[in-house]
């Protein structure tokens, strides 16, 4: 079975955990990585003949257009992270329309190819956040994977579906495809624990991940491998200033090992682009249509 294999675009100093110390205003001065980090991600999907779908944000595609072409010429699906990485949860629907607009027009002109998949800058399509699945459905694209069933304290939906489906959203249908989990119990409760990738990646062991995406694969469920450029640089740039303890360990935790971690994953599993496993899935007839989650309602009439 075909796991979906996906790059979150992003440069080091775009990520949340470092809001409190990293203004955008300051993102034109800092050292860049993403261009290099990027291109090591490319050599390695070359060199072991995978092809994925890279999410770019769009304001690493505005100053670096020749990425974009790069990865579409290179055989990968281009999808949308949003413009500025900016938490849906700190956006008004107006900004989030606009915001992703921005991004996927530009995409589209650069790349060549309609956008139709979508990933929120971290994860947040929350349970207060609905809405913009309806925004999403306006905008024309056919896919979102937002939606990460599990207890974080910045993002999560528990009790979310934990595997492909499909949603009625504003005026027609849209895909989700969540981040990879497996059940855990103890005693009388049981929780969703991720294993899709990312800081969870770094965490743990590799054959770890592994056997849960050959447990998902043995039941007919794809799984999802996620992971960012600036995971395989631990050379990057420190980020100056007071970064608070918890978003210093999830950002560096074992980022020297984290290439071959993926290496070992992408060696023991079959992959490809996101969109080509939510075909897979459809064609097998294993995705069901479900009720949009609770909450959800058209982007005119949504408030924050």
């Amino acid at each position: 079975m075909r796991n979906a294999l996906t790059v979150d675009v992003e440069d080091y100093f775009h990520v949340s955990a470092f809001d409190s110390c990293v203004r955008p205003a300051d993102w034109e001065s800092m050292p860049s990585r993403v261009q290099g980090n990027t291109l090591r991600v490319l050599e390695l999907f070359e060199e072991l003949s995978v092809r994925g779908t890279f999410f770019m944000l769009g304001w690493v595609a505005e100053r670096h257009p020749w990425l974009v072409r790069r990865i579409a010429d290179a055989g990968h699906e281009i999808g949308c992270h949003g413009y500025a990485h900016r938490r849906i949860t700190a956006q008004s629907p107006d900004v989030f329309r606009q915001d992703v607009q921005r991004a996927k027009s530009y995409l589209e002109d650069v790349g060549g190819k309609p956008v139709v998949g979508f990933r929120a800058p971290s994860w947040t399509i929350t349970r207060s956040t609905l809405w913009a699945l309806d925004i999403l459905q306006q905008l024309g694209f056919t896919y979102d994977s937002s939606i990460f069933p599990i207890h974080h304290d910045i993002y999560g939906m528990p009790g979310a579906e934990r595997f492909p489906h499909v949603m009625q959203c504003g005026q027609g249908l849209l895909a989700e495809f969540p981040p990879s989990t497996v059940v855990f119990s103890a005693g009388r409760r049981s929780f969703n624990f991720p294993v899709a990738g990312g800081g969870y990646l770094r965490l743990l062991p590799a054959p770890l991940i592994g056997r849960a995406y050959a447990a998902l694969n043995s039941r007919n469920h794809p799984a999802v491998l996620y992971f960012h450029p600036w995971e395989i640089d631990p050379a990057q740039p420190r980020i100056p200033g007071r970064v608070p303890l918890r978003s210093r360990f999830r950002h560096y935790l074992n980022l020297g090992r984290m290439e071959r971690k993926l290496r070992y994953l992408l060696t023991h599993h079959s992959f490809a682009p996101m969109a080509q496993v939510l075909e897979d899935t459809l064609g097998a007839g294993t995705m069901q249509t479900v009720s949009a989650p609770q909450g959800s309602f058209s982007g005119e009439n949504a408030h924050v």
